[in-house]
């Protein structure tokens, strides 16, 4: 049964002898034992006796004979107790020394020549069998485990790890007792620790090898052993529960001595060992590395489970945090100061972030940096680590931002109370190292200092002896301080009390002396430098070529040369002439058609800003590059980020592995972290050409035709797939409730980096707003996330400045986010409906999935506006079931995972979502209520020609939406409280409102048109409150009218930021006004009221309407357009059926026309000959009757004007003579002009009432040359009746009489013109100066005051800018205002020495505005007034 004394092994046939059952020769167990014991005693081998652990042989029976059988374990115990007696020892001894004996051997036959911790194969099969028996012998109580604990320390080598790990897991001997056993602690320190060391090496080394590493260091890879080995621990697990006892279990442990001892310290043996390798990474080898950290793997807390107390575990991480960041203080706050920005977290040893990233799973951020706080304040640290630290700590730990925040202001207080410069360095190197990690994560350094010390409320504030003591600090940085934040120090300085200036002074000489030093100028910094950047890469070069981007977009938006350029040509002329204009003046191929660069280019010459050397370089460079640099650009281009393009890819995959595991989420940070700086790289020095802007400008996007670098497009495209395909493949494994804040912290990361914005939102605009429709359910899934993450991460994101492609000059658009994607997400076409229904179902779904667990106040912040009022939009426009109320079957849930099935039906989803109870309370909210303006807005944006809605269903929706939903609806929830006026108000406002818009692909559709189905809703509401008005007659409410109340209160108080604007929007707005008057029935501009028991038609508030600003937007200066003239007209007759003698209430309002309303009838006199056959048509069906008395004049005065002018029958005088004379002057444009000999048979009146038409006619054709007025025509006209009026020797002067001054006679012409043509009367009267005569100076005493007050008018129209005419047509003059001018100022001087010294007794009031702005012809005023004033001021003096 036993080998020979040589170690052969047992007889491998033993077995299949034995299944052959042969009789025994052996009659009992007894016999065979002694029998046993005799072939031992001539062939014994003690120590393969032990390795011997199959079962001894065990007789069988036959024929129903019973043998005994014969265990291995007594039949070893018997030969040991045998072997014992015959030397006179302890079975239990001579039982240890043989096992140890055993061991050595096993251990000493390892193949490798130095000995490993890792058993080999045959090694491992030979000692489990070893201890298989060790275990028999101890349950028999014959073997001792103290005297093998002390053989084993007397073996020659110590034994391997594993041969320990298998005595401690086998529950032989445990780990600790060993230990103990050694009197040389420190020499199993070392025995341990290199072997541990050997260990991870090994595992490294081996595949095979690395999960047996893993349960001897861990228990890891071990689920199976786990429940076998029963309170049995890994050695981590004894490290810990030994190295850091707690109070509790020391009187437990009073038999180890040593062993705590000993696991504290090959803890620390082992964390010095990877905390070396932190400083020299570069030089260490790969598999170093890769053994260090295969022995972090200590520090995973799941190792510990319910093995180690909670406190111990913290105790240990807590002691491994304080040990890391007090490991070797050898660093100076100098050098941590210069050296800082290398120790931000992709550039810190990974050994190092992976140990921080273990270590704070044990702790909440707040403890974590509580931790770091502590030791900062008890110990002397390692800066590198503790830096690295704040990094790992404010990129792993979302918590850590604001955490850090705290932390700041704790130590800015507790430095300006007791002035102590170390808490100060401590806040500012933390602040600086958080900014490291970009915006996304932590705020720039900028905007903390700003924060900090840029108001008087400030720490330093408190007193002169706190700002001291800030400036000293600063000052001592000085020396050691890179050049950004110096530039931060100087460009944002703390806030400093006027007299204690000089102490700011001081500090700026010293930091401009330093940046001196480190060859940066502080005149060479750009005009648009990002302080919040601690680059010290950007050179100048390099921030010129931002700049140059910068005012290329300031210039594109304004066509203005930017006043930050205009001032760096003077102030900063070094800076500008060094590096601004040779970015600017890059030598490149000029495209054919000049761009922005170009014209801006262009501009400096002409304002002189550009040497002409230069200039001259610039052009011939240009030319000489004609026809190579496009082929050489792009060559470069394509080949100049490819490496660094390949490495971001790489790392978005990784992160992809990371995202689909939850187990891995903890990673994804970190990874992150990775993926920012592999971006950084990818941008490079692309980023400076777009990172122009300060954090808060806004971001420039050209929504109607987005431009992006080739480069930027590429890199934005890697980073949405990534995003996408991230978002799909998690979705696979787990909703998004479920994914964590992976896809978070990537958009974050990418809004952190401010130059990529642009680039971002522009492939944005590109995606979701022209090619929307196009998209698949992938790609509309994966924006609408990607939007929510961006809403997510707004506070980084600046706001956006759309140009929406207009040339109209309206203000910028500058939108916040939310807003921004309102301005994407348009539904105008078929297809645009389609698509914004998905991408909003999608974003809302996705929305309340991801943040299930919200508070309703944050769910409602990350949600943006917009998306839920499109959704309250299209929803019920496309579903009839939207617009009853909700079942109650339709609180079933939405399940995300059909939003990604390629089968699903938008429709359908977006009912479950509308129909879902959550959402239902979402809409109840204030910001996502969709208000009826709102609606009307987004309403009047549809093409009716392209709608995804027929005709007939667009109608039933308007009819469901106004009067059964918004109507009714209170105001809270965005309706009009049932109030019909409400409505109509809204209605009005929301048409020209939207007129007015920036409209955006408007596919050449009128502005002034107006969408004909909302007007016609408007139209049945006015009707409607038309017919309520005639049932309320008599009281207040019905004497007012709504509809010009509403148009005239949009025109009080605009404020707009030019005259110009302001001019251009109000004549818009009238235009629009008037085309909805006109779309509205005509008796709507009509009151009919009841006085007494007679009715009677109100035109009051018309006439006011036309009076004040309808007549403005006349380009005839003294008529209406024929739409509106016919509006009324034709209302007027409707609105008299009302009267009980319609003939009398016609006749009443155009009587009442000729003294409140009189342009009225002058419109009637320009279009009577189309107006009359439609008023006789009308009346006569109306009435049947002959017309009105005032009609029937009318169309006489037109019969009457004509008939004079052709054949010469006598003209009536029986009306006002400005009536008969604006039908003679019509007349007259409309036919031939040969009636005009017949002048000289006019009455005076009618001849100044002809004399100021013509003039209206003049001053039309400079301003409105389109409407078909011929100047030179107008102004023969004008000059004949001048003459005809000066044979007469009749006063003319009244008409160009200030208002104030004007006579009753003549006021009602002024009154109906145009404010405009009013103001342009001077441009007339200097006009007629060649028929001005002598005897005219003598005659009109007024003459000279009348010409002087006119020609000041002139003189400040011409300062102003404001209503100047236009050059003519006919090319007269190049500038028709200044030549006016000098006609009139030549007139003056000639005529005011031949004026009589009676004139010039009423001018005083002129002389000084008349010296301001013309002093030659005020001193020949003074001079020729001598002998007058002399008279005036004795005829005072004799009143006394």
């Amino acid at each position: 049964v036993v080998g020979a004394s040589c170690g052969c092994k047992r007889n491998p046939n033993f077995s299949a002898g034995r299944a052959r059952k042969r009789k025994s020769a052996f009659g009992s167990g007894a016999e065979l034992r002694e029998a046993a014991l005799r072939l031992l005693d001539h062939h014994q081998n003690l120590n393969d006796l032990l390795l011997e652990v199959e079962d001894s042989v065990k007789p069988g029976g036959q024929g129903g004979v019973e043998h005994q059988e014969v265990s291995s374990e007594s039949f070893i115990v018997s030969v040991l107790q045998e072997q014992a007696s015959r030397l006179g020892v302890p079975t239990a001894i001579l039982a240890a020394k043989n096992a140890v004996t055993n061991i050595e051997r096993i251990c000493q036959a390892s193949a490798s020549p130095s000995q490993v911790p890792l058993l080999s194969l045959d090694q491992r099969k030979r000692l489990s069998g070893l201890l298989q028996t060790v275990k028999d012998l101890l349950a028999s109580n014959v073997f001792c485990r103290s005297l093998f604990c002390q053989e084993m320390w007397k073996m020659k080598d110590p034994p391997a790890l594993e041969a320990v790990w298998h005595l401690h897991r086998d529950d032989i001997i445990g780990l600790g007792e060993l230990l103990e056993s050694n009197p040389d602690a420190p020499a199993v320190v070392e025995w341990l620790c290199r072997g541990l060391c050997g260990l991870c090496e090994q595992a490294e080394e081996s595949s095979g090898d690395v999960e047996l590493a893993g349960r001897v260091l861990s228990g890891k890879a071990l689920n199976w052993a786990l429940a076998e080995r029963g309170q049995a621990a890994d050695f981590a697990i004894v490290f810990l529960q030994n190295g850091f006892q707690q109070t509790s279990e020391l009187g437990r442990r009073l038999e180890f001595k040593k062993v705590p001892y000993i696991c504290r310290a090959v803890l620390q043996r082992m964390l010095t060992w990877v905390l070396d390798a932190v400083g020299k990474e570069k030089q260490e080898d790969v598999s170093t590395l890769q053994a260090m950290r295969f022995w972090l793997n200590v520090f995973n807390v799941s190792v510990y489970k319910s093995a180690v107390r909670p406190d111990s575990l913290q105790q240990f991480f807590r002691h491994t945090l304080t040990e890391v960041l007090t490991y070797n203080p050898l660093l100076k706050v100098s050098d941590a100061i210069h050296m800082q920005k290398e120790w931000s977290f992709t550039r810190t040893c990974s050994l190092l972030t992976t140990l921080y990233r273990k270590l704070f799973v044990a702790f909440s951020a707040k403890e974590s940096i509580c931790q770091l706080q502590q030791v900062l304040e008890t110990h002397e640290v390692n800066w590198q680590h503790v830096l690295s630290c704040v990094s790992t700590l404010v990129v792993c730990q979302a918590e850590a931002k604001q955490l850090f925040k705290d932390l700041l202001s704790h130590l800015l207080i507790k430095a300006f109370e007791n002035y102590d410069m170390e808490n100060m360095i401590t806040a500012f190197l933390i602040a600086r190292q958080a900014a490291l990690e970009g915006p996304a994560v932590f705020m720039p350094y900028s905007e903390w200092f700003k924060a900090s010390f840029g108001s008087g409320g400030g720490h330093h504030g408190s007193s002169k002896k706190a700002l001291v003591f800030l400036f000293e600090f600063l000052s001592e940085l000085v020396p050691f301080e890179a050049a950004p934040y110096l530039k931060v120090h100087i460009m944002y300085p703390p806030f400093v009390p006027t007299k204690h200036r000089s102490i700011l002074l001081e500090y700026i000489t010293l930091a401009k002396t330093r940046l001196a030093d480190l060859k940066v100028a502080i005149e060479d910094m750009g005009l648009y430098e990002d302080l919040s950047s601690t680059d010290e890469s950007v050179q100048p070069q390099a921030q010129a070529l931002r700049d140059v981007e910068k005012a290329l977009q300031i210039f594109e938006n304004t066509r203005k040369i930017p006043t930050s350029v205009i001032e760096a040509s003077i102030f900063r002329r070094p800076y500008y002439t060094s590096w601004f204009l040779p970015a600017l003046l890059r030598p490149r191929v000029l495209p054919k058609t000049p761009d922005v660069r170009m014209a801006l280019i262009d501009s400096l010459k002409r304002a002189d800003k550009i040497p002409s050397n230069l200039y001259s370089t610039y052009v011939q460079a240009c030319r000489a590059m004609k026809e190579k640099m496009l082929q050489d650009e792009s060559k470069v281009e394509t080949s100049h980020s490819e490496e660094p393009v390949e490495q971001l890819k790489a790392e978005l995959s990784e992160l992809r592995l990371l995202i689909v595991d939850r187990a891995k989420y903890e990673d994804v940070p970190a990874q992150i972290a990775v993926i920012s700086d592999r971006l950084a790289s990818v941008l490079g020095h692309s980023s400076d050409e777009n990172e122009a802007a300060p954090l808060n400008s806004p971001i420039q996007v050209d929504v109607s035709a987005p431009r992006l670098e080739p480069c930027h497009q590429s890199v934005v495209d890697l980073l949405l797939t990534s995003f996408c395909q991230n978002l799909i493949a998690a979705s696979y494994f787990n909703p998004p409730d479920r994914q964590g804040p992976c896809l978070s912290l990537f958009v974050k990361m990418m809004c952190g980096h401010r130059n990529l914005l642009p680039a971002l939102l522009g492939r944005l605009c590109q995606l979701i707003y022209h090619q929307g429709p196009s998209l698949n359910d992938a790609h509309i899934l994966g924006l609408a996330a990607f939007v929510i993450h961006l809403s997510e991460s707004r506070a980084l994101i600046p706001e956006v400045e759309a140009n929406l492609g207009t040339s109209q000059p309206v203000p910028k658009n500058v939108l916040s986010i939310s807003e921004y994607w309102n301005c994407l997400l348009v539904c105008r076409t078929e297809e645009s409906f389609a698509f914004c229904m998905r991408f909003c179902t999608a974003a809302a779904s996705y929305l309340m999935c991801k943040f299930s667990s919200y508070p309703r106040e944050d769910l409602c912040a990350v949600l943006p506006p917009s998306l839920v009022k499109k959704l309250q939009y299209i929803v019920p426009r496309l579903c009839l079931e939207a617009r009853g109320i909700l079942c109650e079957e339709a609180k079933t849930d939405l399940i995300w995972s059909s939003l990604s099935c390629p089968s699903l039906n938008y429709k359908r989803a977006s009912l479950c979502l509308w129909k879902q109870a959550c959402f239902q309370e979402l809409l109840k909210e204030k910001a996502f209520r969709l208000s009826f303006r709102e609606w009307l807005l987004l309403e009047l944006e549809v093409y009716p020609e392209k709608d995804i809605l027929s005709a007939w269903e667009r109608r039933d929706f308007h009819y469901w939406a106004i009067y059964q939903w918004y109507l009714p609806a209170p105001s809270a929830s965005g309706g009009c409280d049932g109030d019909l006026e409400k409505a109509c108000g809204v209605i009005i406002n929301t048409i020209l409102d939207s007129s007015q818009r920036s409209d955006l692909g408007s596919c050449g559709q009128s502005k002034m048109s107006v969408n004909p189905d909302i007007l016609c809703k408007l139209q049945e509401m006015v009707l409607e409150l038309g017919c309520r008005r005639k049932l309320l007659s008599g009281c207040l409410d019905a004497q007012r009218h709504c509809l010009f109340e509403i148009l005239q209160e949009r025109l009080k108080d605009r404020k707009h930021g030019s005259a110009l604007g302001e001019q251009l929007w109000r004549q818009q707005e009238l235009l629009l006004q008037r085309r909805i008057l006109v779309g509205l029935p005509a008796s709507a501009l009509i009151l009919t009221c009841r006085k007494g028991k007679k009715t009677t038609l109100d035109c009051e508030d018309f006439f006011r309407f036309v009076n004040s600003e309808l007549k403005n937007v006349c380009s005839r200066g003294y008529a209406l357009s024929y739409d509106i003239t016919a509006h009324f007209f034709r209302g007027l007759l409707n609105a008299s059926l009302d009267c009980e003698d319609s003939a009398e209430g016609v006749n009443d309002v155009l009587t009442a026309c000729q003294t409140k309303c009189p342009i009225m009838l002058f419109s009637a006199a320009l279009w009577w000959l189309r107006l009359e056959p439609v008023l006789c048509s009308q009346w006569k069906r109306l009435f049947g009757a002959p017309l009105a008395e005032e009609l029937e004049r009318l169309r006489e005065w037109q019969s009457s004007a004509t008939s004079f002018l052709s054949s010469g029958v006598i003209f009536p005088l029986s009306g006002p003579p400005w009536i008969l004379a604006a039908f003679l002057h019509c007349t007259l444009q409309q036919q031939s002009p040969c009636g005009r000999e017949r002048s000289s048979l006019f009455s005076l009146q009618l001849l100044v009432s002809l004399l100021f038409f013509s003039l209206m006619d003049l001053i039309s054709a400079k301003i409105a040359p389109k409407e078909g007025v011929d100047f030179q025509t107008s102004l023969e006209w004008s000059l004949e009746i001048l003459q005809r009026l000066e044979e007469r020797g009749a006063s003319w002067l009244l008409l160009f009489h200030s208002a104030e001054k004007d006579p009753r006679k003549y006021r009602v012409l002024r009154s109906a013109a145009s404010d405009r043509h009013v103001r342009l009367l001077p441009v007339a009267f200097y006009s007629l100066t060649p028929c001005f005569r002598q005897e005219l100076l003598t005659r009109e005493q007024t003459f000279l005051y009348v010409a002087l007050d006119l020609y000041i008018q002139l003189l400040r129209l011409f300062v102003e800018g404001k209503d100047l005419p236009q050059s003519d047509q006919a090319g007269q003059s190049p500038d028709p205002t200044e030549h006016v001018i000098s006609m009139a100022r030549r007139f003056l001087l000639g005529a005011i020495p031949r004026c009589p010294a009676q004139s010039f007794g009423n001018i005083r009031p002129l002389l000084d505005a008349c010296e301001e702005l013309d002093p030659e012809l005020g001193a020949s005023l003074l001079h020729s007034s001598s002998p007058a004033m002399a008279t005036e001021l004795d005829e005072e003096l004799a009143l006394f």
